[in-house]
Order: structure tokens, then sequence, then C-alpha cells
């Protein structure tokens, strides 16, 4: 599978669907997130998403928000019938790689602290509410 990566202002009307389609599956249908997906900044030109698929769309996701300090990956999510291949790992390896000379952030779900901690993020401060689920927010310095 090859990484796909679109800055925001480049997606297409069928990328937009796509990735507010898994996003919806995972977040929305699965894990019953209440709050709100779309929050204006996926369409700029300073946010990044990259992808995986197969030909039944998107297999794994992850947004990169460039225009933060640090810079912050969200919204990683990986299709249900498509987990345990480490599809998640390539896509936040392939982020590190391209952002990890600048510090990073994330707000990860708190049961996720361990596995995002194998990619040299740390929990920076306490357990948060966010969309009902308990999450940490972890940051991981540049390299």
């Amino acid at each position: 599978m090859t990484i796909e990566i679109v800055r925001g202002d480049r997606l297409t009307a069928a990328q937009v669907y796509e990735v507010w389609r898994i996003r919806d599956a995972v977040f929305a249908f699965e894990q019953h997130v209440d709050d709100v997906d779309v929050d204006g900044l996926d369409l700029l030109p300073t946010t990044t998403h990259l992808w995986l698929a197969d030909d039944a769309g998107l297999t794994s996701y992850v947004r990169v928000l460039e225009h933060v300090d640090p810079v912050a990956v969200g919204r990683v999510c990986t299709r249900k019938d498509a987990r345990g291949q480490g599809l998640s790992g390539t896509l936040l390896r392939e982020a590190i790689a391209r952002w990890g000379d600048r510090p990073l952030h994330l707000g990860a779900q708190q049961y996720l602290e361990r596995w995002y901690g194998g990619f040299g993020f740390a929990v920076s401060g306490d357990v948060y509410d966010d969309g009902g689920i308990p999450h940490v927010p972890m940051d991981r310095p540049a390299t």
C-alpha cells in the first residue's frame, strides 16, 4: 500500500468524503464520540492528511496540523476490518519522519498511551475528557 499525503486545500470532493467516512465510522459509530468531528481545519493549506487505502476505501488515516506549535497529530484511526496490521503505526512513522524535526503534540485516548509512547511521545498533562472518552496530552520532542 502507498501512503497518500494531501494538503487540505488540495483535497478533492471524493477524498474529503472518504476522510470523513472513515472518521465517522470509527469515532461516531464505533466509539460514540459525542462531539462534532468537522472542525473547520480539514481544508486549510496548513493541514495535511495521510492515509492508506484499499478497494473498499481508506483503511487508516492521520491528520497533521502544521500551523500550530507544537505541530498537532490527530484523528488517528483505522477501519475496523483493517486493524492489527500496523497501518496506523506506518502513518505515524511517516508523520514523524516529515515533521519530527519540530516538537509534536497529540491528545491520545488514554488506553493508547503505551502505544504512542513507543513512538517517542510522553504524557505531558492530566487526563481529560474529549468527546466522552478519557484522553491524555502527549508530546514528542524535536529530533
